[in-house]
C-alpha cells in the first residue's frame, strides 16, 4: 500500500479501486497520502460508510455489511463459519460479490454467479485445503482448514509433532535502527496503536453508542515524570509535532509509557495520529514505521487554542 501511494504521487498509477479500507486515515504521513489520492484520475471506493477515503472518490459503491448478506467468515484460527443474512441491505447497497460481478461484466468479463454458495463451491474445488468444505457441512459447525476431503474433520492445530513443511525455516537478520530517532528538535519517541474498544480506523466501532460511551476520545499517553518536567497537567491540550505534520491532543499521564515515549491511538478522526507517522518502509515486509517516529511536545498558548 505504501509503495502504491508513491506510485500514485508520481503518476504511475492513474486509477485505484479501494474495497473496505480507509487509507486516508490508516496510512503513514497522511498529508502526502492525500496529495497522492488527489493526483489520481479515477478513484472507486466500495464500502459500507462514507469514510474519509470514500468522500474523495469519483464513484462510491455502497456495500452490504455482515448482517445483510449470506456467506462465510474465515478467522485467524483458520475456522470457516457461515454468516447468515438477518436484514435486507438498505437503499441501493449490495453484497460485495454482486458489486464485483457487475463491475466485471461492465468491463467485459462476465461473472454469472447466482449466490455466495456457488462462489464458495468454486473456491473449495480449486483450493486443496478447502476441498472437504461445503455449505451443507458448515451449516452444522465451523471447520478449520486444511480440510482436504469430505469426511475430514478439519485441522484444529496446524503444527503438532512437526512443522507442516518439515523442519522450521529460520532467517538470521542484523538489527537495523529505526529510520527516525529522537534528537534535540524532536526529543520524544511516538508509537501508535489501538484502544481496546475500537478497531482500526473506527469506521464501524465509533458508530456504536455503547463503545463510544466507554471510549469517546483518545489521548496522548505520557509518563508522569515527562509531564512534570514540561509542566503539563492531566487533560491539558498540547501540540504534537513531527517532521510531517502536527495535531492538537489532550494529555493522559500514565506509567504505561516509559520516560521519553508517547502513545497515541489512531482511531480518532478528531486528531489524525498518522499525520505524524513515518512512511519509511521495512525492506522485506514493506510495512511503514507506524510504531516509531520522533516528535516534539509544545504547550498551546491561549491564542493558538482559540484559533483551533
Amino acid at each position: 500500500m505504501t509503495e502504491a501511494v508513491e506510485s500514485m504521487a508520481q503518476g504511475q498509477i492513474k486509477a485505484l479501486y479501494v474495497m473496505g479500507e480507509n487509507p486516508l486515515m490508516s496510512e503513514a504521513h497522511l498529508n502526502h497520502v492525500k496529495e497522492a489520492f488527489e493526483a489520481l484520475d479515477f478513484l472507486v471506493v466500495q464500502d459500507i460508510f462514507m469514510t474519509q477515503t470514500a468522500k474523495m472518490a469519483h464513484v462510491v459503491f455502497p456495500a452490504a455489511l455482515f448482517a445483510e448478506k449470506e456467506g462465510t467468515f474465515t478467522n485467524t484460527e483458520r475456522r470457516v463459519q457461515r454468516v447468515r443474512k438477518a436484514v435486507e441491505p438498505p437503499g441501493e447497497s449490495l453484497e460485495d460479490w454482486k458489486i464485483i460481478a457487475g463491475f466485471s461484466r461492465a468491463m467485459g468479463y462476465p461473472m454469472e454467479y447466482t449466490s455466495a454458495e456457488e462462489i464458495f463451491g468454486e473456491i473449495a474445488s480449486l483450493t486443496p485445503s478447502y476441498h472437504g468444505m461445503s455449505y451443507a457441512r458448515l451449516e452444522k459447525e465451523g471447520l478449520q482448514w486444511p480440510c482436504p476431503s469430505e469426511g475430514h474433520p478439519g485441522t484444529p492445530i496446524l503444527h503438532v509433532d512437526k512443522f507442516t513443511r518439515g523442519k522450521g525455516l529460520f532467517h538470521p537478520i542484523e538489527y537495523r535502527p529505526p529510520d527516525e530517532v529522537p534528537d534535540s528538535d524532536y526529543p520524544f519517541l511516538l508509537t501508535t496503536g489501538r484502544y481496546y474498544y475500537h478497531y482500526h480506523t473506527g469506521t464501524m466501532t465509533r458508530r456504536s453508542r455503547g463503545l463510544e460511551m466507554l471510549c469517546p476520545e483518545g489521548f496522548v499517553e505520557m509518563n508522569p515524570k515527562d509531564a512534570q518536567r514540561l509542566s503539563i497537567q492531566e487533560g491539558e491540550k498540547i501540540r504534537l509535532r513531527s517532521r510531517r505534520g502536527s495535531i492538537h491532543i489532550k494529555v493522559k499521564k500514565t506509567g504505561r509509557c516509559p520516560e521519553g515515549v508517547l502513545f497515541v491511538p489512531f482511531h480518532f478522526q478528531e486528531y489524525m495520529a498518522n499525520l505524524l507517522t513515518n512512511p519509511a518502509l521495512d525492506p522485506v515486509a514493506k510495512t511503514p514505521e507506524l510504531k516509531v517516529c520522533a516528535v516534539s511536545v509544545e504547550k498551546i498558548m491561549e491564542e493558538d487554542s482559540s484559533r483551533e
